[in-house]
């Protein structure tokens, strides 16, 4: 496939053009190759050295991440960012970022996929960002301990940054934004959740949470966003003949 056929893919499912206004990022090709095909597609979360030299390794033509080189104003092509791109182009691969639309979609997203891990039911968009919801929220089939909750959502069993029982030893209702959006626990406790899941934690949320009585789950930054990147792997090796690798580079953040 070409880097054309598979943006023309990747848009096909993912709202790239609908974050265009909201998201830091520039979702979609952001780096492209000479024009020849493309064999096999690595994903990752992090656009970083590490991943692209790996990239190189497998014989990538292509790298998929969560997050990307680009973000808001241009960058100046000195220092890190020319290393970074001089591996692209010396290896002619393809560099593909989807920050936000990846997060919120309702299957293949990072939100969806852990709401998936607890089996949650009556699911329904929850966390404000620009006027958007990015993340969701349910209710559990059966009352689960939060030590149950981060067994599900633990990816390769890594622990997660943080836990913080601060409400009900049984969690019936949960609501889950990953990566950086600690601040969305007031709205959990506004909404009445028992369990607010997410990447980061923050000094700013510990006593509204602690007065609110809301359970919290820092699942790590990278541990809640390997998800969406594997299941648009999974998606696009089971709809064509192409090879595709997830490259594991945790940071334990």
């Amino acid at each position: 496939m070409t880097t054309k056929q598979l943006d023309t893919y990747f848009r096909s499912f993912l709202d790239i053009e609908g974050f265009l206004q909201m998201d830091d990022s520039v979702n979609g090709l952001q780096v492209d190759n000479d024009g020849r095909d493309i064999r096999k597609v690595a994903f990752a979360v992090d656009a970083c050295l590490e991943s692209f030299s790996l990239a190189a390794q497998r014989g990538a033509g292509m790298l998929f991440v969560h997050h990307g080189l680009l973000w808001g104003k241009p960058a100046p092509i000195t220092g890190i960012m020319r290393q970074r791109l001089q591996v692209l182009m010396a290896n002619n691969i393809a560099l593909y970022g989807v920050h936000l639309p990846l997060d919120q979609h309702p299957e293949v997203g990072n939100n969806a996929a852990l709401a998936d891990l607890l089996g949650l039911e009556q699911r329904e968009p929850f966390g404000d960002y620009h006027q958007r919801k990015i993340g969701y929220k349910g209710v559990l089939p059966q009352p689960i301990s939060i030590d149950e909750a981060v067994k599900r959502i633990s990816f390769m069993g890594r622990p997660p940054l943080g836990v913080y029982p601060l409400g009900k030893k049984e969690i019936r209702t949960v609501a889950i934004v990953s990566g950086g959006a600690a601040m969305e626990a007031f709205q959990a406790v506004d909404e009445q959740v028992d369990l607010y899941i997410t990447g980061e934690s923050s000094h700013s949320v510990y006593h509204y949470a602690l007065e609110g009585k809301l359970n919290m789950i820092a699942g790590g930054h990278y541990s809640t966003e390997v998800w969406g990147v594997r299941r648009v792997m999974e998606k696009l090796a089971n709809e064509f003949s192409i090879e595709v690798e997830f490259l594991d580079i945790p940071t334990g953040l």
